[in-house]
């Protein structure tokens, strides 16, 4: 039998060492590249997409019917023109709102962390009696995949599960709401966050805002995981613009997912990286 060896040599001594072109290694470089484009081309369409059934779905909630659609498209693309003439600086990351240097970190010393005038402490039993008439309000409960449950006591075993982590968010020194991770994974170093303010009547104090970041800085410069993602029930564009200014990028779209009523929903599921974090919200970033 012909060894390999000697094969090789065989090949070698009529054509030469083999030698792969430059022309080849550049193609395969080239091929890798445009993988890459093409995979953040489908993942920018697949979010294009989802902006546009949002928008429709709003607009036939108001009574806009499919005629007047056609003239809001119209309207969109006057819009447009107008924003190529004057650009619309505002858009962007919270970075002008929040640093790392935005949190208190007392930790260490207190379990307490604060992005003023928000603080964030490890939940309480007292505060769960709260969360169950939080979630009374139908439009707060239905927001979250899957519901939290509602009986008081299965409330508390659901917080108490080591695989979860709440906090109470508390403004002026009251709790006005939860903010929390599940699904806690160490080993990938990922999370899920859920975010509830209950109480009504602080609709535009950026009590929200404030407990996402306290939150996000716990999870990646205290915990030091490098995921948190979030679902959110249908589409919800506001809700989307506020979790991409904090980094969130889309990670799919589960059509049909959840059942509500006789209806179906789509899930959204967006995600952070630490790293992106970082490199936003540090100072100078």
């Amino acid at each position: 039998m012909i060894s390999e060896k000697l094969l090789v040599d065989a090949v070698s001594a009529f054509t030469g060492p083999l030698v792969i072109p430059n022309e080849v290694e550049e193609s395969v470089e080239m091929d890798e590249q445009s993988d890459k484009e093409i995979a953040s081309k489908k993942q920018r369409d697949q979010m294009l997409k989802l902006v546009a059934k949002g928008f429709y779905n709003e607009l036939t909630k108001y009574g806009v019917g499919k005629p007047e659609i056609i003239r809001v498209a119209s309207h969109l693309l006057d819009n447009l023109l107008a924003q190529q003439k004057k650009p619309d600086k505002d858009v962007g990351y919270y970075n002008g709102i929040f640093t790392l240097a935005s949190v208190k970190d007392e930790w260490t010393e207190r379990k307490q962390l604060a992005v003023e005038p928000v603080k964030l402490r490890p939940l309480q039993k007292q505060v769960v009696s709260k969360v169950v008439g939080w979630l009374k309000n139908p439009a707060v409960r239905e927001s979250f995949v899957p519901a939290f449950p509602e009986n008081e006591s299965k409330l508390q075993e659901y917080f108490a599960e080591p695989a979860r982590e709440y906090f109470s968010i508390e403004y002026n020194g009251e709790p006005v709401g939860i903010v929390g991770g599940e699904n806690i994974d160490a080993t990938t170093g990922k999370l899920e966050m859920k975010k509830l303010v209950g109480e009504s009547g602080l609709q535009g104090k950026g009590i929200g805002k404030r407990a996402t970041f306290g939150f996000l800085y716990y999870t990646f410069m205290i915990r030091n995981l490098n995921k948190v993602y979030i679902h959110s029930r249908d589409i919800n564009i506001r809700n989307i613009n506020l979790n991409s200014r904090f980094g969130f990028e889309l990670e799919g779209v589960f059509l049909d997912e959840i059942k509500v009523g006789d209806k179906c929903q789509d899930v959204v599921r967006m995600a952070l990286f630490k790293p992106l974090w970082l490199q936003i919200f540090s100072p100078g970033g």
